[in-house]
């Protein structure tokens, strides 16, 4: 991904992907820690900031299940929000609240489109443990790039969508266990 000249759209389908477990940081998330892993985090965040001045933005969109799993609102908490700060441009799709348009049955499952040219479609097996990436022919580039304007058009930006619904926070699991504020 690192050879995009102008922009690179992703779309996130599952409800949640093994390489969380592989930084630790989900298990943090999980265990109640106050902040992800900035050592391993921030040249990420670097990286996105970089793309973002250069002019090269990375958009995504995340689906969102119903009820969103504890991997979707760790991604919210401590992937998005940071990512969004940095310069990703990241908008939601929430199940709960409407249907994946039909343009997304052309394009399914998880894919990025490179300067809207190129087509690389990830495999994952059902736990969600990354598997591989294929390129995928010219002639799916087009229903590609129309499902990525679709999705990017109908998602919420992610900073409405999360500002709207703090029963996701993590904040809102320590209330409900009596925990802050409770």
């Amino acid at each position: 991904m690192e050879k995009t000249k102008h922009d690179l759209f992703r779309i996130e389908t599952l409800p949640s992907y093994d390489t969380a477990m592989t930084t630790g940081d989900f298990r943090r998330w999980l265990d109640d820690e106050a902040e992800p892993n900035w050592k391993t985090r921030q040249p990420w965040l670097d990286k996105l900031a970089q793309w973002a001045s250069e002019d090269r933005p990375r958009r995504r969109v995340r689906v969102i299940h119903d009820p969103p799993t504890d991997y979707e609102r760790y991604a919210c908490d401590w992937g998005y929000r940071n990512n969004v700060a940095a310069g990703e441009l990241v908008r939601i799709l929430d199940l709960a609240e409407q249907s994946p348009p039909s343009e997304l049955q052309f394009a399914p499952g998880d894919w990025s489109l490179i300067d809207g040219s190129e087509v690389v479609k990830m495999h994952y097996d059902p736990e969600g443990q990354f598997r591989g990436a294929q390129l995928l022919d010219a002639e799916y580039i087009e229903r590609h790039r129309s499902a990525a304007d679709v999705l990017s058009h109908n998602a919420v930006p992610f900073t409405e969508w999360w500002d709207c619904h703090p029963e996701h926070h993590r904040s809102a699991d320590e209330q409900s266990r009596g925990g802050i504020g409770g």
